[in-house]
This record gives structure tokens, sequence and C-alpha cells, in this order.
């Protein structure tokens, strides 16, 4: 009975870390931001970003460039926060990523952000791999009351959990203890506009990782206990 209960929760975690994993790896809206000039100008705010119109009246509204990107996109579009910026945050200007933190242009030395980005990337793909991998070996091993299968499934999703874990801080490092926003910041100004302004926020792809992350390690603790339980119980 305890066996049974243990194996319910287990799989419903399991199940749980899948899908909020695979929401985090699949929707491009891991980070939130908004760029900002009151001066006129016809450039652009990024090499990935769409125009801005910005006019220094009281009579038109200032325009804003908008972006939000995940694993597989990086999207943008202009526009002002009264004019159906939620809509167009589904509707907007996408291209592939770029393995760099933040669009940063192609004057900057952004090479240095490369291995950086290289790792997340990786970090995120393998955490996805395994729990993918520990949702199947898991159910392989249900039918056959494989502890081996449990173990295995187990430890795959505590390897998924502590992967994201890394993808995580990795975002957290650098929006908030690395200078890439500033030097982002100050190339604007100094190139662009000297009252520009970036906003950043975190997205809900950014909030379903750790999400994720607690039901891999409930998932793959229990799994392990299962495995050993069924070890002592018919081996």
């Amino acid at each position: 009975m305890k066996l049974s209960v243990a194996l319910f929760f287990a799989g419903l975690f399991g199940a749980l870390a899948a899908l909020f994993v695979l929401l985090s790896f699949g929707t491009d809206y891991w980070l939130l931001a908004s760029e900002t000039c009151d001066k006129e100008t016809n450039g652009t705010m990024g090499h990935w970003a769409v125009a801005i119109e910005v006019r220094n009246t009281l009579s038109l509204p200032i325009y804003t460039t908008f972006y939000h990107e995940g694993f597989f996109w990086r999207c943008s579009f202009g526009g002002n926060l009264d004019d159906h910026t939620l809509l167009k945050f589904w509707i907007s200007k996408c291209t592939h990523r770029i393995i760099n933190p933040l669009p940063l242009p192609w004057e900057l030395p952004d090479r240095m952000y490369t291995p950086g980005g290289g790792f997340w990337s990786i970090f995120m793909l393998i955490g996805v791999a395994a729990v993918v991998m520990g949702g199947f070996f898991i159910i392989c091993g249900a039918p056959f009351a494989s502890h081996r299968l449990y173990k295995a499934g187990g430890g795959l999703f505590l390897m998924s959990a502590l992967f994201l874990l890394g993808v995580v801080g990795m975002s957290v490092l650098w929006m908030e203890v690395m200078d890439v926003v500033q030097v982002y910041v100050d190339h604007q100004r100094s190139s662009l506009c000297p009252t520009f302004d970036l906003t950043i926020h975190y997205g809900l792809s950014f909030f379903f990782a750790p999400v994720g992350i607690s039901f891999c390690l409930l998932a793959g603790l229990l799994f392990l206990l299962i495995g050993r339980s069924v070890q002592m119980q018919y081996y």
C-alpha cells in the first residue's frame, strides 16, 4: 500500500516536472525587455531589433521597442504600452536566437559572452534530455517492477534538476551580477541616444524552470527510494 502511494506521487511529480521543464524550454519568454529614448531617431535599437519611432512632443505617444526571448527565438516589436501591447507580445518579429545573454550590437566584443551562452544552452539541453529519458525509464520499469530502471529514472530526474539549476543560476548571474546590461546601455547611450533606457524583467519561461526543478527533485528522490524498496522486497 505504501509503495503504491509512493508510486502515485512519484509519477505525478515526474509528470509535472516534465511539463514545466518542457514549457520552460519551448516557450520564448525567458527574458522580457523594453528600450526607450526620448529623442527623435530613425535608427534601430539593436542589430536584431525593429526600428522605433520616437518624437519629442506631448501630442504623440513615445514609442518603445519591446523584446522577449527564449531558447529558440528572439522576438521584437515597436509600440507603446497602451497600443495592444499584450497582443504584440504574441504577434511579433522573431529571429533565431544567437547564443548571447543580451542583444549586443555587432560593434561590441560579444565573443566574451559566447562561451557563457554556449554553456547555458548545453545545460538546458542536458536538463531537458535527462527529464525525458528519466520518464521513459520509469514507464519501462513500472510493468516489470525493475529496481534498476526506477533508480536510473530517479537519477536522471536529479541530474535534470542539477543542470536546470545551473541554467537558472547563469541567467541570474548575467542579469544581476555581470556588467552585461550596463555595457549594452553605455554603448547605446554613447552611439545612439544619450537618454537611452533599458528595462529588463524575467519572463514566464524563467519562472517555469524553478517549478520544474522542484518537481524533478521530488520525483527523483521518490523514485530512488522506490527502487531501493523494490530491490529489498523482491530481490
